[in-house]
């Protein structure tokens, strides 16, 4: 059975590329064909005579099913800015009913046992001034994994946006704590938290982790990528 999952977060920088990564890695490890999309990012790099965008890269290098990057990435802005700002000053328009046409289509001609789809910044930000990321994962009816990145703060975040999923009609497949701070005291009391005030299950944990670091090998919970 085909598994496809949603990666959003509780804002930018919560380390939805890296669970990404790890995720289809350790799907890898256990002989599945994988496959990650990043259907829009803003803030592009002029690399190998080509824009592109890190987090694009990152997934592409991790996924076994190999495409070509503007299937990867269809949507790539320049400026580093909100999507619906970066659209608007490329003089183009986002729309829930392109950007999931753009997903389904990749669906249907790359065949993965495992599939990631790595949002952009938080759970609502905005596409355009009627629609949001929500409805995105709603039109693509795919479950969500949270990504909460574990610093101070956290928790209001974690269940603000996690009530918003739910109140979306989407469904949480899990939530990964993941610690982006190199001190955090309370590291284990945000987390115990945050199992006993969110619904869905705690699927993974990774502690701080340098760019140069792997991450442990039982770090998720295999049931993610179980029939």
């Amino acid at each position: 059975m085909t598994k496809r999952y949603f990666i959003t977060g509780t804002d930018a920088q919560v380390g939805k590329t890296r669970v990404s990564e790890l995720l289809l890695k350790s799907a890898n490890q256990r002989g599945l064909a994988t496959l990650g999309l990043k259907p829009i990012a803003t803030g592009a790099d002029w690399l190998d005579e080509r824009w592109s965008h890190h987090d694009a890269r990152m997934l592409m290098a991790a996924s076994s099913v190999k495409l070509d990057y503007a299937q990867v990435n269809p949507l790539l802005f320049k400026e580093d800015v909100a999507p619906h700002i970066a659209a608007y000053q490329e003089k183009k328009r986002l729309t829930v009913q392109s950007i999931s046409g753009y997903c389904r289509g990749t669906f249907m001609t790359a065949k993965a046992d495992f599939t990631v789809v790595e949002g952009i910044g938080g759970w609502k930000v905005p596409l355009n001034f009627t629609e949001t990321q929500a409805d995105l994962v709603k039109e693509l009816k795919m479950d969500a994994i949270l990504i909460v990145g574990i610093r101070p703060g956290c928790l209001n975040h974690a269940i603000l946006t996690a009530e918003s999923i739910e109140q979306s009609g989407v469904s949480i497949r899990g939530w990964v704590a993941n610690s982006i701070e190199p001190e955090m005291p309370t590291l284990n009391e945000h987390i115990q938290t945050l199992q006993r005030m969110l619904r869905a299950p705690l699927i993974g944990v990774l502690s701080y982790l340098k760019e140069t670091e792997d991450a442990p090998e039982n770090w998720v919970n295999p049931a993610v990528f179980d029939s």
